[in-house]
């Protein structure tokens, strides 16, 4: 790791009982995808998700903590970044610059690593713009693949280029690196219309739908992933569930056939010595969202389509309609 020492205290701690995963092979397994995992972090605010007493170990499910601040005793050359929450609080969040870092976050019991879509030259505005496509009961990684597919299309249209990976669970993600000329809200409503285009070429497959209850068995296209302070897992990093499986980079080519329990700490080291970072090329050419602005309005105009809610923990945006699940709306309105 250069000219820095990470010292690892307690090597032999397991993590994962199936596969046997210690301590010391999370750290083994990062350096083994150095350049990806860096390349995906780099000057990004990360959000640390830690495992002080391993994820799965002694058939015991470990407690999880979600850690946006900076851990204490951090060595002076880690570096950080201070954001802003929803909420109106701030932090100084980890901000991997070097390879270093990422060892260094693992000693800390950091198993997964979740960056902002924004970078520390301006935390503001989101260089990225996130496709997230998540499986609803019923559904799974087969029916996310078939809308991945159309994804692809959909970008191919506006000559854009996506970057596609696992969930790590049953879920695809798929990045668009963008001009950082926008605010959250801007490139939220943009995956907005980008959501409701693929929600209209495949309502049985697809959905937008923010409330559970009307989702049905469909794959979720969540928007809303592109808000501030929503993070994600990034490419290379582990996932705290059975098997020790990886957000791994994959190429247009193998969406067809993918299966996340192929991709884990034992086999995604071998892959990337094979093939190298899936995503070296993510940071070589950014789009602007302009196409996809012009979608929003067009929207609004034709279909009145507005704005869709926020998470919970938002304060109430403007053009945002009703926080309230559509069942307990039309209990209400039968009240009144």
């Amino acid at each position: 790791m250069g000219d820095r020492a990470v010292r690892i205290s307690n090597p032999d701690r397991v993590y994962f009982d199936e596969p046997r995963v210690t301590k010391l092979d999370i750290v083994n397994y990062y350096l083994s995808v150095g350049d990806g995992i860096v390349r995906a972090l780099r000057e990004r605010p990360c959000m640390l998700h830690r495992y002080p007493d391993g994820v799965y170990s002694g058939g015991a499910e470990g407690e999880k903590i979600y850690q946006k601040r900076l851990p204490k005793g951090a060595p002076d050359w880690v570096e950080s970044v201070q954001v802003r929450f929803p909420s109106g609080r701030s932090a100084d969040e980890l901000c991997v610059t070097e390879l270093a870092a990422v060892a260094w976050a693992v000693q800390m019991s950091t198993v997964e690593f979740h960056p902002w879509h924004s970078r520390r030259a301006n935390t503001e505005q989101p260089d990225e713009l996130r496709i997230d496509l998540d499986p609803q009961p019923g559904t799974g990684l087969a029916e996310a693949r078939r809308v991945g597919g159309v994804v692809q299309e959909v970008l191919g249209e506006l000559g854009w280029t996506g970057w596609p990976k696992t969930s790590g669970n049953r879920g695809l993600h798929i990045y668009v690196r963008i001009r950082p000329d926008w605010t959250f809200t801007d490139v939220r409503r943009a995956a907005l219309a980008f959501a409701r285009e693929i929600e209209r070429r495949v309502p049985d497959l697809a959905t937008t739908a923010w409330w559970k209850e009307e989702r049905g068995e469909r794959v979720f296209v969540d928007f809303n992933q592109n808000a501030r302070d929503r993070t994600i897992a990034s490419a290379y990093s582990l996932r705290g569930r059975p098997g020790a499986l990886v957000s791994a980079p994959i190429t247009w080519d193998e969406l067809s056939d993918v299966e996340s329990e192929d991709l884990t700490i034992r086999t995604v080291p071998p892959r990337f010595a094979e093939l190298g970072d899936l995503h070296a090329g993510i940071d070589d050419v950014a789009v602007g969202i302009e196409p996809l602005l012009e979608w929003a309005e067009r929207d609004a105009r034709d279909h009145d389509l507005g704005d869709a809610p926020y998470p919970p923990n938002y304060p109430k945006m403007e053009g945002e309609p009703m926080r309230v699940q559509p069942s307990r709306a039309k209990k209400r309105s039968a009240a009144e």
